[in-house]
C-alpha cells in the first residue's frame, strides 16, 4: 500500500493494523532487488490468514531464496474493500505495498470451499480478470494450493496452475523453472508446459470438460503424457524447511500462539476424514529437531503459548517425552503447551500433569458419533470407556470445561445415534459430580459433508431440513441437562460447502454470479447469504442436490478422477463396504500395511521416531514469591504506521517483546499468568506520541541500562522504548498537561476563531461517554496553551485532572467549528507530557 492509501483509507476503517504490514519477523526485501516476486494470498481476513501455518512455511521457503521475494495479502474486510473502491486505489501486498498486478506469481491457499468468492474479491481489487483464459502476458501467473485442490474443478477456470499436495518442494521447483525460463524471455504458455512436468502440478487448461446425458463431468486430456496429476509428498519432514522465525501478527489472530508441527499425516483411517487420507503417510519430526525448532522459535517471537500441531497429536510416538522436556525447560518462563484436540485415551494422567504445570489449556476431544455402532462404522477406533476415562481424569485434575465434537448425518445414522449424542453428553457431565454449577460439557455439532478421496465420497449428504431437525432434537434435549452447552454450524453453510466439495467446472459461473450479487466472506455467518447463492445456482441451471443429496454409484465418473491422491480407489471402496458391516481397519502405524497405496517404501513411507529423551532436572515451578521487585517506568514512542495499532494490540506486542528479551519481569497470579504491566491513558487509534509510558516490575538488583535495547528488538516498527528508570511507587499524579502538534491536509485553522476562543471567559463543552453519560466542562480551563503555526498546523496543550479531559481533535472541533471526525483526517502527534505530583501547582 502506498503512503496515499495509509492516509486515505486506514484512518477510516475498523482494524487498520491488519493492513500496515509492519509485523515482527516480516521479510522486507527491496522489490527490485530480485528477479521473482511472489505474492502469497490467503482468501480470508487477516485474523484467519495469519493463523495459517502453511502460509508461514511457504513465506519462509520463498524468502530463503536469494533471488525471490515473497509478500503477503489477505482478503480485505468490507470496510476496507469499500474504501479501496471509493478512492480508486488498487489492492497491494503488505510488506512491499506494491499493487498485486506488479507481482510475477500470485499463489492462493484454498483451505475452505466457502472462501472461493474471496479469491474473486482479491483479483477484482487488484484489477486482474477472473478467468485464466482472459489474462494476457502482462498479468501475473495465478496459482493455488491447499486441501481444497484435491477437487479443484469448481475453481479450475480461475487458475493457470494448481499445486496438489505438500507445497514446500513444489513451490521452489516452479519458482526455479520460472527464473530459468524468464532469462530466455519465455512466455506464460512455455512456463506452464514446463511446470506440467513437475509432480503435483495441475494445469487446468490442459483438460477439456465433457458432460454425459446424466450430467457427469469427464475431463479429456489434451496431451497423451499428461492424463493424471499425482499428489506431491514431502517424504522427509525432519529436514524439511521450517519457519522458526515466523511472522508475529500485529492484530490478534484466531490462534495467537506459536505452532510446532510435530508430525504430518494420520493413519487412523477414519472413513469420513479427508485430511486423514490426503496427507498420508505419517511423518514425524524427531525430539532433537523439535527442541531445536522450539528454542529458536520462542526466542524469535516471544509467545507464551505453544501448540503441538498434528492431525493426531496424541499419536506422536514420543509425546510424553516431548511434553516432559518442554515443561522442564519452559514452565519457569510460564510458557503453556496446548493441543488443537487430542484423541480420548491418549491424554493420560502423566500428560495432563505436564499440561497443567503452567495453565490448563483447552481440552477438546472428538467422539464424532454418539454410539459405539456408528463409531465403528466410521472406523473411529474409540470406545465409550476411553472417552469416559479421559473426561473423568480431566475433571479430577481440575479441568472445568470439556469440549466434545460430533457430526450428524453420517452414513447409516439412525435416531438411536442422535439420541446417543444426548445420552453420552449426559453421562459425561455426571462425571463432574457437582463440583461446579458452570457448564462442564460443551457439545459442538456439525453436519457431515462427503469429501473427495475418502471412503464416504460416494455417500449422500443430508438435506438442510434434515440437519435442522436433528440439531433441534439435540438442542432441545441438551438444554434440559444442567452443566451442558451446545452450539452448531449453520446447516446453510454446510449445504453450500457440500456443493463445492464434490462439484465440477460448471460451478465457476455460479461463483462469479454470486460474487456479482454481493457474496463475500461466506465462511462468516454474519456475511453469508444463501438466498443470493440460490439465485446464482438457479440462474446457471444448477441443482445443488445433484452434488449433495444424490448418492453416487461406484462406477460413476467423479470430477476429481484425474487427481491421484495416492490412496487407491479400490482401497476406498473396500473401506466403504467395511463401514456397513462394522468392520474396523487397524492403524498401520504400529501394524502391518493396510494397502491404501500411498507408500512405495523407497521414498514415501511412514517415518516414526521412538528415541527416548534424557531430560535434565530444572526448576519449573515459576514461583517468584521470594524475589524482591522494583517498579520501573518505561517511556516509549508510537509513531508512523504504528499509530494504527490499537492499545490492546500494542499491549500484546509489548508483552511478547518482554518474553522475547527474556527479562525476569513479574507476572500476575492465577489461572493465566501474564506480564504485570500498567499503562497510562491509552492513545486512540490514529494518534502518535513521542512520550508515552508504562510500568513493569524487575528484580531489585537488575541493571536497567540495556532494558530499552532488549525490548526494542522484539517490537514492530514504529514502537520504540526510549528509556527505563526506577519509579517511586508512592508517587501520585494529580494533573497532566499534554502538548500536541496537529496537521490537517487542507486549510482548517483561522486566527479569528482562535481569538474568539481566547477572549472568552468560559467556553462550555459537553462530552458524551460510550455509555451515553454527558459531562459538562469548561474548555477554557482545559486548554492551557494554543498556537497557530499555519492555517493547517497547530500546537495545543491540554490539561487532564480530576476526571476532566478532552482529546485534541475534540478541542479543535469545538474551537474552530469543524464538523466530522477530525481524528481520521488529521495527523496528531503528542510531543510532551508534563505531570504534576499531588500538592504541586498545576496552574
Amino acid at each position: 500500500m502506498s503512503t496515499d492509501i495509509i492516509q486515505d483509507i486506514l484512518p477510516h476503517i475498523d482494524k487498520p493494523s491488519h493492513y500496515i504490514g509492519k509485523e515482527l519477523n516480516a521479510r522486507r526485501k527491496p522489490f527490485d532487488s530480485v528477479d521473482l516476486r511472489f505474492a502469497l494470498a490467503f482468501p480470508d481476513l487477516y485474523e484467519i490468514g495469519t493463523s495459517h501455518f502453511g502460509l508461514q512455511i511457504l513465506y519462509h521457503v520463498l524468502n530463503s531464496h536469494k533471488n525471490i521475494m515473497a509478500d503477503r495479502i489477505f482478503t480485505p474486510a468490507p470496510d476496507f474493500e469499500k474504501k479501496l473502491k471509493e478512492t480508486g486505489h488498487s489492492l497491494a501486498a503488505l510488506e512491499s505495498r506494491r499493487p498485486l498486478r506488479d507481482f510475477d506469481i500470485i499463489g492462493f491457499s484454498l483451505l475452505y470451499e466457502l472462501n472461493y468468492t474471496n479469491v474473486l474479491t482479491t483479483l477484482h481489487l487488484a484489477g486482474i480478470p477472473f478467468k485464466a483464459s482472459d489474462r494476457d502476458e502482462s498479468m501475473p501467473i495465478i496459482i493455488a494450493g491447499g486441501p481444497c485442490t484435491c477437487n479443484p474443478e469448481p475453481v479450475a477456470d480461475f487458475f493457470d496452475a494448481i499445486v496438489i499436495g505438500d507445497g514446500e518442494d513444489v513451490i521452489l521447483k516452479i519458482s526455479e523453472v520460472w527464473l530459468e525460463l524468464k532469462k530466455s524471455g519465455a512466455s506464460k504458455k512455455e512456463i506452464l508446459k514446463k511446470w506440467s512436468e513437475i509432480e503435483g502440478i495441475y494445469i487446468p487448461s490442459y483438460f477439456t470438460p465433457e458432460y454425459s446425458s446424466e450430467g457427469f463431468q469427464s475431463l479429456v486430456p489434451l496431451y497423451e503424457n499428461y492424463t493424471k496429476v499425482t499428489r506431491a509428498v514431502c517424504p522427509d519432514l525432519e529436514n524439511a524447511p521450517f519457519p522458526d522465525t515466523p511472522v508475529v501478527p500485529l492484530g490478534r489472530p484466531v490462534h495467537d500462539r506459536l505452532r510446532l508441527e510435530i508430525a504430518r499425516g494420520c493413519s487412523r483411517g477414519c472413513r469420513f476424514c479427508q485430511a486423514g487420507m490426503i496427507y498420508r503417510p505419517v511423518r514425524e519430526r524427531s525430539l532433537d529437531k523439535l527442541f531445536e525448532i522450539t528454542e529458536k522459535s520462542l526466542r524469535s517471537t516471544g509467545y507464551d503459548d505453544l501448540s503441538l500441531l498434528s492431525l493426531s497429536t496424541g499419536d506422536y510416538s514420543c509425546l510424553s517425552d516431548l511434553m516432559t522436556g518442554l515443561m522442564k525447560k519452559y514452565a519457569s518462563d510460564r510458557i503453556a503447551v496446548s493441543f488443537p484436540s487430542i484423541r480420548a485415551g491418549k491424554l493420560n494422567q502423566q500428560l495432563m500433569e505436564e499440561v497443567k504445570k503452567v495453565r490448563k489449556t483447552g481440552f477438546t476431544i472428538a467422539p464424532e458419533a454418539g454410539t459405539q455402532r456408528l463409531r465403528d462404522a466410521i472406523n473411529k477406533n474409540l470406545t465409550e470407556d476411553e472417552i469416559s476415562d479421559t473426561v473423568n481424569s480431566a475433571f479430577e485434575m481440575g479441568w472445568q470445561l470439556i469440549k466434545l465434537y460430533f457430526m450428524i448425518g453420517l452414513p447409516s445414522e439412525t435416531d438411536d445415534d442422535i439420541q446417543g449424542i444426548i445420552d453420552l453428553a449426559d453421562r459425561l457431565r455426571r462425571l463432574k459430580k457437582g463440583r461446579s454449577r458452570q457448564d462442564s460439557i460443551h457439545v459442538s455439532i456439525t453436519t457431515f459433508i462427503p469429501k473427495p478421496n475418502v471412503p464416504f465420497q460416494w455417500e449422500s449428504q443430508i438435506t438442510q431440513a434434515e440437519s435442522l431437525e436433528k440439531i433441534g432434537k439435540i438442542r432441545s434435549a441438551i438444554m434440559r441437562l444442567p452443566g451442558v452447552g451446545v452450539k452448531w454450524q449453520d446447516p446453510k453453510l454446510s449445504l453450500l460447502e457440500g456443493v463445492f466439495a464434490r462439484g465440477d467446472r460448471r460451478l465457476a459461473k455460479v461463483i462469479v454470479s454470486a460474487w456479482e450479487k454481493g457474496c463475500r466472506l461466506d465462511g462468516w455467518s454474519e456475511h453469508f447469504r444463501l438466498d443470493l447463492w440460490q439465485e446464482a445456482l438457479d440462474e446457471n441451471g444448477i441443482d445443488p442436490a445433484f452434488f449433495t443429496t444424490r448418492k453416487r454409484s461406484l462406477d460413476e465418473p467423479l470430477p476429481w478422477d484425474h487427481i491421484d491422491s495416492r490412496v487407491s480407489k479400490n482401497f476406498l471402496k473396500d473401506e466403504l463396504s467395511r463401514a456397513f458391516t462394522g468392520d474396523l481397519t487397524h492403524d498401520c502405524r504400529n501394524g502391518e500395511c493396510t494397502g491404501c497405496g500411498v507408500c512405495d517404501f523407497e521414498t514415501v513411507m511412514p517415518v516414526i521416531f521412538d528415541k527416548p529423551l534424557e531430560i535434565q532436572n530444572s526448576d519449573c515451578s515459576g514461583d517468584d514469591s521470594h524475589i524482591l521487585y522494583k517498579k520501573i517506568r518505561l517511556e516509549y514512542s508510537k509513531s508512523g504506521d504504528a499509530r494504527f495499532i490499537g492499545h490492546i494490540e500494542m499491549s500484546n506486542n509489548i508483552s511478547r517483546a518482554l518474553r522475547k528479551a527474556r527479562l525476569p519481569i513479574r507476572y500476575s497470579e492465577g489461572f493465566h499468568p501474564i506480564p504485570k504491566l500498567s499503562f497510562n491513558d491509552p492513545l486512540p487509534i490514529g494518534l502518535e506520541s513521542l512520550c508515552e509510558h508504562f510500568y513493569l516490575y524487575l528484580p531489585e538488583n537488575h541493571d536497567l541500562s540495556n532494558v530499552p535495547e532488549l525490548i526494542n528488538q522484539g517490537l514492530p516498527e514504529g514502537l520504540v522504548i526510549l528509556s527505563a528508570e526506577l519509579s517511586d511507587e508512592k508517587e501520585k499524579i494529580s494533573c497532566v498537561e499534554e502538548t500536541y502538534r496537529i496537521h490537517m491536509p487542507s486549510s482548517c485553522f483561522s486566527a479569528e476563531s482562535l481569538e474568539s476562543f481566547m477572549s472568552a471567559e468560559s467556553f462550555p463543552f459537553s462530552k458524551t461517554s460510550k455509555k451515553g453519560m454527558v459531562r459538562e466542562m469548561d474548555l477554557r480551563d482545559l486548554v492551557r496553551k494554543i498556537k497557530l503555526i499555519t492555517d493547517k498546523d497547530l500546537e495545543i496543550t491540554l490539561k487532564s485532572a480530576q476526571g476532566e479531559s478532552v482529546r485534541p481533535f475534540e478541542a479543535v472541533r469545538a474551537i474552530f467549528g469543524r464538523d466530522g471526525d477530525l481524528a481520521t483526517y488529521s495527523r496528531i502527534i503528542k510531543t510532551l507530557v508534563r505531570p504534576f505530583l499531588t500538592g504541586t501547582d498545576a496552574a
